[in-house]
């Protein structure tokens, strides 16, 4: 027999079920026991937050199911840990590919790079980018500073075409 007893609330592994499969081993006359992870079905998981709230967490690991009003007027929650993640940014976009919506897929990729790029950065981008504020130097500086310190390379299909 395989006992087993399993805490999943500090688990790291987001999206992992138990399925638990027990067989005598030849080696050691013992049982094993194995875990298999979950398959993410773009068709069947959307939407995200009613049939896969195990996939939805905050920057900070919090889940979904901890993301409240109450927490928030509380001050259990504050602004930096109700960003989105990275990841659950890349499941929308294969959603968005399975939906025949290829645009909306690269967007939410783009998205995901941004993530990594603190608030005051995006804002200082943004404000670069009004018209007047920057040379073309500077933007193409930024730009080479968004690949190389943050990893964002991302450009959209059809960048450079009219």
């Amino acid at each position: 027999m395989c006992l087993l007893e399993v805490n999943l609330s500090k688990c790291p592994f987001v999206g992992f079920r138990v399925i638990v499969k027990t067989r005598e081993s030849p080696r050691s006359g013992h049982e094993e026991c194995s875990m298999k992870k979950k398959k993410f079905d773009p068709k069947k998981d959307y939407p995200l937050a009613s049939r896969r709230p195990d996939l939805v967490r905050t920057l900070t690991g919090k889940a979904l199911k901890d993301i409240s009003l109450e927490n928030v007027v509380s001050g259990k929650i504050d602004a930096q840990e109700i960003r989105i993640r990275p990841e659950t940014l890349e499941l929308q976009a294969q959603v968005a590919e399975n939906h025949g919506r290829p645009q909306l897929a690269a967007n939410f990729r783009r998205a995901a790079e941004l993530t990594r790029i603190p608030d005051e950065e995006v804002l200082k981008i943004y404000n670069a980018l009004r018209p007047g504020r920057s040379t073309k130097e500077e933007l193409l500086r930024m730009a080479k500073e968004l690949e190389e310190k943050y990893r964002a390379k991302s450009m959209p299909p059809s960048y450079g075409k009219p």
